[in-house]
C-alpha cells in the first residue's frame, strides 16, 4: 500500500480531486483524512493477519 498526501489551494479543486478518486474507489483506492491515516498506520502495525480496509475497520469500531 502507498499513502499519498495532497494539499490543494481551493475547495473547488479539492472537490474535483475527490470526485475523480471516488470514481476509482472500487479499483483499490481508499480515501482517508490525515487523522484516519495515522490511525490506520497504528492499526496495521499491530496486526499480524491479513490487512482490512479502513472502511471495514470503522464499521467494526462502530459496532463496539
Amino acid at each position: 500500500m502507498q499513502i499519498l498526501t495532497i494539499s490543494v489551494q481551493t475547495s473547488d479543486i479539492r472537490d474535483k480531486i475527490l470526485s475523480f478518486l471516488k470514481q476509482i474507489e472500487n479499483q483499490g483506492v481508499e480515501i482517508l483524512s490525515q487523522e484516519d491515516t495515522d490511525d490506520y498506520r497504528l492499526l496495521a502495525a499491530t496486526r499480524n493477519e491479513q490487512s482490512i480496509s479502513f472502511a471495514e475497520y470503522l464499521k467494526n469500531e462502530n459496532q463496539s
